[in-house]
């Protein structure tokens, strides 16, 4: 790899920057009901992708808010159980955000409630953060499309820590995650995303996300052609209007996972340095839990770039991560990266 995504700055830590939430889930049956517990996962987009670069031996450093309570700091002391840097967090507010998610189910439909409604994170606001601090040897910054679609005051401090880091010359991510429940504020997310993205080295997500939060359209009738040859096609060619409509940008990744019929199929494609890569295609008839797997994705990209690989490897190695997501119960992955290495289909 030519190292464009490091130009001339130090590699120091990656910051994901994300809300932190628990995911309780109850069985589609309601025996939770009459056995009084409901299991739960630590989670958040961001927060995949920071314990997974952290167990990938990549210093991972992690900004949320908090409430100032005890369980804020056992939840800190797991984290940093793990190698995660915790020391930008910030502490306000009363609440951790929760949703609910029925076992076994996607992010999507009935499936999913949201309660995250005045949540430390969902409190923050444009002038809180000392950016100096929080952007201390880092040289990589991570979000996802979530944190702008809770509100306005969230998304304008998005906006300023994404003008922060890239004043300091840090390589930023964002990964296109569209979520219906959310986006409730009275914007479309075309009206928020374009004036973020801009200052975006790396894209990561699928011709959908683009088209519902860019505007990148989807061109012609594809949707339910199931002919991977023509997805594919349309990644390329809508890779190819988002860097010619945002300049900063290096590289687009697209995801595809298909799982309509029970049966999963999973592929990926990355356009970087005006070459088109599509990964190994990974089928599967059973899966564990869907949630997560396109942070670990996201993660294994950066995890890649980080280490200055080839763009094919690094495609390969976040897509077999994130296939392997589909078989692990946590929000994070638990596969380490020679697990995942020696599981790559070729």
């Amino acid at each position: 790899m030519d190292n464009q995504l490091y130009s001339d700055h130090k590699k120091g830590a990656v910051l994901s920057f994300g809300e932190l939430l628990l995911r309780i889930v109850p069985d589609a049956a309601g025996e939770w009901l009459n056995d009084n517990q409901l299991p739960f996962y630590l989670g958040g987009a961001e927060l995949n992708v920071a314990s997974a670069l952290a167990l990938w031996d990549v210093p991972s450093k992690y900004f949320t808010a908090l409430p100032d309570n005890g369980m804020s700091a056992q939840i800190i002391s797991y984290l940093n159980q793990r190698k995660i840097d915790t020391s930008a967090v910030h502490y306000h507010g009363h609440r951790v955000g929760l949703y609910y998610l029925t076992k076994g189910k996607d992010l999507k439909h009935d499936a999913l409630i949201y309660d995250r409604a005045n949540s430390a994170f969902a409190e923050l606001k444009a002038g809180m953060i000392d950016w100096d601090t929080v952007l201390k040897n880092v040289s990589w910054f991570h979000f996802s499309a979530i944190c702008p679609a809770i509100s306005q005051q969230v998304a304008d401090v998005c906006s300023e820590a994404l003008q922060a880091a890239a004043e300091r010359g840090i390589t930023i991510s964002v990964d296109l995650n569209y979520r219906s429940k959310l986006w409730q504020y009275g914007q479309h997310p075309k009206d928020v995303m374009p004036d973020l993205v801009k200052y975006c080295d790396v894209i990561m997500g699928n011709i959908w996300a683009a088209e519902q939060m860019l505007g990148i359209e989807v061109l012609g009738n594809i949707h339910e052609s199931g002919q991977k040859s023509i997805y594919l096609k349309e990644a390329l060619s809508s890779s190819e209007r988002i860097m010619a409509q945002y300049p900063k940008c290096k590289a687009v990744a697209n995801t595809f996972r298909f799982d309509a019929t029970g049966d999963i199929d999973y592929y990926t494609a990355l356009y970087y340095n005006g070459e088109f890569h599509n990964s190994t295609e990974y089928h599967t008839t059973e899966f564990v839990a869907k949630v997560g797997t396109g942070d670990c994705f996201m993660a294994g990209l950066i995890y890649g770039f980080y280490n200055e690989w080839k763009p094919r490897q690094t495609l390969e190695f976040a897509t077999a991560a994130a296939f392997k997501k589909l078989f692990i119960a946590s929000d994070a992955t638990t596969d380490t990266a020679g697990e995942i290495a020696n599981s790559i289909q070729v």
